[in-house]
């Protein structure tokens, strides 16, 4: 399996696609991860994307006001069809799709249950692009439980869509490095062009025949539940690389943080983005103490060593870097 870090390249001419007929396809997914792929996949002269389903529009910050979900956005900059039904347990939301007549279903991220009905639709095969190497990882969050894991591999996966949870066959699989203090939002960005790129790969195997559907080991299967915000809270008592990696997993939503008590005796929510461990042991104290700054990040005790990190929320507050809390909030201005 090859190891890369994407360039965001999706140039046809990379799997001998050029002169075949374009497949048509019709694309199905909702947030930024999605978008990206859609984006390469546009660029793509072997795919015709002749229509695009996302989740209806929702009503989102503190005007409460329907904005159009990222991968109708692009599909609208590309002048494509976009459909947005709530599911498709009306027959007719089906024959609208199946009048499309796409050779491929890609989904991404759709964030909707598809029916059998829906995935017999395609003349070809509905494929699906998933953030990790299956079966490890199947489910909601496999960019963050990976992290979470303190993997050093993560990927892609181009798959048959099955009716059971990212079990079917895989077509195209790539690997991804995740560095020490790469986060869930580095990760996700990277994996997402990453994804156009396995697409656009496994669509010109596709219109050569050319290609395998390897079973998974379902003996190896993990599982990627959603994420809870509650589990963004860090316990420091326990060792200083997990808690690394909570915090990059959790980063940047829902976000990691804890319960501080003040000089004053007030208990303070404190948001923190991810940082480094450091080398030296904890001092003798409590773990979760603020020991104050150091080498220019706010230095936290865990249970064997110091957490550092760059910047502290407090809950209601921006965000600020060492220096100012530990002026603002410990009262140690040099």
């Amino acid at each position: 399996m090859e190891e890369i870090k994407t360039d965001g390249t999706s140039s046809a001419e990379s799997w001998g696609a050029v002169e075949l007929e374009p497949l048509k396809v019709v694309f199905m997914g909702t947030p930024d991860f999605a978008a990206e792929a859609l984006s390469i996949l546009t660029a793509f002269e072997g795919a015709d994307v002749v229509g695009v389903y996302s989740q209806p529009d929702r009503p989102c910050g503190r005007g409460q006001q329907c904005k159009p979900t990222a991968v109708k956005k692009v599909a609208l900059e590309h002048g494509i069809d976009v459909y947005q039904p709530e599911n498709f347990k009306d027959q007719a939301t089906i024959d609208e799709l199946a009048a499309l007549e796409p050779d491929v279903l890609v989904v991404a991220a759709y964030g909707l249950i598809l029916p059998q009905a829906v995935l017999d639709v395609p003349k070809l095969l509905p494929l699906n692009i998933h953030a990790s190497l299956l079966p490890k990882y199947r489910g909601a969050a496999p960019i963050q439980r990976a992290i979470e894991s303190g993997d050093v591999v993560t990927g892609i996966s181009i798959m048959k869509m099955e009716a059971g949870l990212d079990t079917g066959p895989v077509m195209v699989q790539r690997a991804l490095r995740i560095g020490h203090n790469d986060h869930a939002g580095t990760i996700h960005d990277e994996l997402a062009k990453l994804g156009g790129i396995c697409i656009c790969e496994g669509l010109a195997r596709l219109q050569t025949g050319a290609y395998d559907l390897k079973p998974q080991d379902d003996s190896l299967a993990t599982y990627a539940k959603k994420l809870e915000k509650k589990e963004g809270e860090i316990d420091w008592n326990r060792p200083a690389e997990a808690i690394h990696n909570q915090i990059r997993a959790m980063y940047p939503w829902p976000g990691a943080f804890f319960q501080w008590t003040n000089p004053d005796g007030k208990t303070i929510r404190l948001g923190i983005a991810p940082g480094e461990v450091s080398e030296e042991a904890a001092p003798k104290v409590a773990p979760g103490t603020i020991l104050g700054e150091m080498d220019g990040r706010l230095a936290v005790t865990t249970a064997d060593k110091v957490y550092l990190t760059p910047e502290v929320k407090p809950q209601g507050k921006k965000g600020m870097d060492a220096t100012a809390f530990v002026c603002g909030y410990l009262k140690e201005c040099k």
